[in-house]
């Protein structure tokens, strides 16, 4: 039986880049374990390796030292069962919102499977799965429309939709919402609670943004400064879900997370940095 505790391992990671002046050390003894049906943000400093760790965990790189393990497996490269949405939406231009999502659906269901032990699935099956990602992004009337055609907000949508269609048990989110207004972003913040409840998914999240943090988080990891970052605190968000922005703003725990969060980001870092 699966221990569900330690869903996502990761241990003694290092994470090293050459360079023209030598060995640049990203990341250093990172050590992490992620619960089944978590949510987790990683938060720190622009240059602190958030982005290099969630690389690692969606098998794009391969760490110089240590060990990842994903429901008991090792983690050597990309897989579907980790999903991942970036920044840039990275949707095909040429095709239809649709047609970016069913591309993720074709590739892992259709001929030949990346399911291990599932059969490749009907045509039929495959547009219904695509159907049903965008709709749970609500963007079933949007299904035609081309990137172009769409807003900001809409592109990230669909980003998420394809990388729910492979039914990933990791989803992987490098600030998804990073480029957006204040509005569309706290709207999709609230979707994205709703399909993660939904969806019972596993999440781990970079981002820049202390209230989203505390907001969608059951566990805030706070990264120290680069070079040679590392885990400098972990912070257990016990709030009660569904959450609502709303009643939170007069939350006193709710404000005690965030304390917290912004006291590690800009005073302790702060006072690291002038001792060096």
């Amino acid at each position: 039986m699966q221990d569900t505790s330690k869903y996502l391992e990761i241990e003694n990671v290092l994470q090293t880049f050459p360079t023209p002046q030598g060995e640049f050390v990203a990341l250093k003894n990172i050590n992490l374990t992620v619960q089944k049906g978590e949510f987790v943000t990683l938060i720190g400093h622009s240059g602190c390796g958030k982005s290099t760790l969630l690389n690692l965990i969606a098998g794009l790189t391969k760490p110089s030292a240590g060990t990842l393990i994903c429901a008991n497996k090792e983690i050597t490269g990309p897989g579907p069962e980790r999903g991942v949405v970036f920044q840039n939406h990275s949707l095909l231009p040429w095709l239809t919102c649709f047609e970016n999502v069913f591309l993720a659906v074709e590739r892992v269901f259709g001929p030949p499977s990346k399911k291990v032990g599932k059969e490749p699935e009907s045509k039929a099956s495959l547009i219904q799965r695509t159907h049903c990602a965008l709709e749970m992004v609500g963007l079933t009337h949007a299904a035609q429309k081309r990137p172009g055609e769409i807003s900001g907000g809409m592109k990230q949508r669909v980003g998420i939709a394809r990388a729910l269609s492979m039914e990933p048990q990791v989803l992987l989110l490098d600030e998804p919402f990073g480029a957006l207004d204040a509005l569309t972003r706290a709207k999709l913040q609230d979707e994205l609670l709703s399909i993660v409840a939904q969806t019972q998914s596993t999440v781990v999240m970079v981002t820049h943004d202390v209230d989203e943090a505390v907001l969608l988080s059951d566990k805030i990891v706070m990264l120290t400064n680069g070079p040679a970052a590392t885990i400098g605190e972990v912070l257990s968000v016990e709030l009660e879900h569904p959450r609502s922005r709303v009643s939170l703003a007069q939350n006193t725990q709710y404000q005690e997370y965030r304390k917290a969060v912004i006291e590690f980001l800009y005073t302790r870092q702060q006072h690291v940095e002038k001792m060096a």
